[in-house]
């Protein structure tokens, strides 16, 4: 039966897992960078809409 841990003798049968460990961590790093890139983007909008939608409730009560 196999060891619950397995560390290999060879050293060279960690490069694998440390390559697909380090493509993985580049692909959350600039998926996160689009993420924040986005949202900030929305923010924006929400920002422009919100006073957007304040300057019409104003003139309305302007003309009131």
């Amino acid at each position: 039966m196999m060891e619950f841990l397995y560390f290999p003798e060879d050293k060279s049968e960690y490069l694998p897992a440390v390559l697909t460990l380090a493509v993985f961590m580049i692909a959350a790093v600039v998926t996160m960078y689009f993420i924040i890139k986005a949202s900030r983007k929305e923010e924006k909008q929400t920002e422009h809409f919100t006073e957007k939608h304040n300057e019409q409730q104003t003139n309305k009560q302007d003309l009131r």
